[in-house]
């Protein structure tokens, strides 16, 4: 038997409901805007004629973006550094994070490294000391510099190791009677376990190396090794990014400052727009799971 809803309360699921939609379509528009931009003719952007829909669509500004040197090859300094950066993170984050999840009496020096590691979230080396220290190593200039001083990210630790001790403790035990050690167990019993805490971690790990700009700036010297959200911080601040051949004046009429720079702008958006939806569903359950000691 079901209870009936209030009048109250189903006015305030309908009152919910219609704030989320409006903020949804608040947070959509942006994006809705970018896109028509990119696909509408040059007169019409320049004009000030579009608002959610393309005017006059072409894909002119796409084929020219895909031809640009530039913007290739900072995609390809951005897909090298997330597949380096998420290894190294998650490979990190799980290591610390499972023997940070044991009990003291297991593991006695447990309370000295979480302090350890919870000291480096409230203070910092500085801006100064760190670069000095990547020049020090010749990692300037490399993919390396933009990982190694990111390879231990603590807030993904806590968020594992909490994790890891709400996990039943007699499958790990039931592990260790059966002749597995610690490495066999971390492996084959926690990690198959741990599937929401991993993807939202690992959704953390993907937007934050995706999303970079100002380590790209500050370690490398040249523009042709920058990352994509480093290029693109420098292209949307760049009052004249668009530097077309004068002999071309087909594609000086075709495409645009804004068309260019909207297309742009969702091309670097575009993979994570196709990877968030695929781990959202583990999102809230892994943050809530990860964030409350058991």
């Amino acid at each position: 038997m079901h209870a009936t809803a209030t009048v109250g309360r189903r006015l305030f699921l309908t009152l919910n409901y219609a704030f989320l939609i409006a903020l949804s379509l608040m947070c959509l528009f942006p994006l809705l805007h970018v896109l028509a931009v990119s696909l509408s003719s040059s007169a019409a952007a320049s004009g000030g004629l579009v608002r959610f829909w393309p005017v006059d669509a072409t894909f002119d500004s796409y084929r020219y973006i895909l031809q640009k040197k530039e913007f290739i090859a900072s995609f390809i300094v951005t897909l090298e550094r997330v597949a380096l950066g998420f290894t190294v993170n998650m490979l990190m984050s799980i290591l610390c994070a499972y023997p940070l999840s044991k009990e003291t009496k297991d593991f006695r020096s447990r309370t000295r490294y979480a302090w350890f590691f919870i000291v480096t979230i409230l203070f910092s080396g500085g801006l100064i000391p760190t670069y000095i220290a990547v020049s020090k190593t010749y990692l300037l200039d490399s993919v390396w510099a933009l990982v190694l001083p990111v390879a231990v990210p603590v807030f993904n630790i806590i968020l594992m190791l909490n994790f890891f001790r709400g996990l039943p403790r007699e499958v790990e035990e039931s592990a260790f009677i059966d002749g597995a050690g610690h490495w066999r167990t971390l492996w084959s019993m926690i990690v198959p376990m741990s599937l929401p805490v991993i993807a939202t971690v690992s959704l953390l790990t993907l937007v934050g190396h995706w999303n970079s700009w100002f380590d790209g700036l500050i370690y490398m010297n040249f523009p042709e090794k920058y990352p994509l959200s480093t290029y693109l911080q420098l292209m949307v601040i760049n009052s004249n990014p668009m530097k077309l051949d004068p002999t071309n004046l087909s594609a000086a009429l075709e495409i645009s400052e804004r068309t260019t720079r909207a297309a742009q702008i969702l091309l670097g958006a575009l993979p994570i727009l196709i990877v968030y939806p695929m781990l959202q569903r583990f999102f809230v359950k892994g943050i809530v799971l990860g964030s409350v000691k058991a």
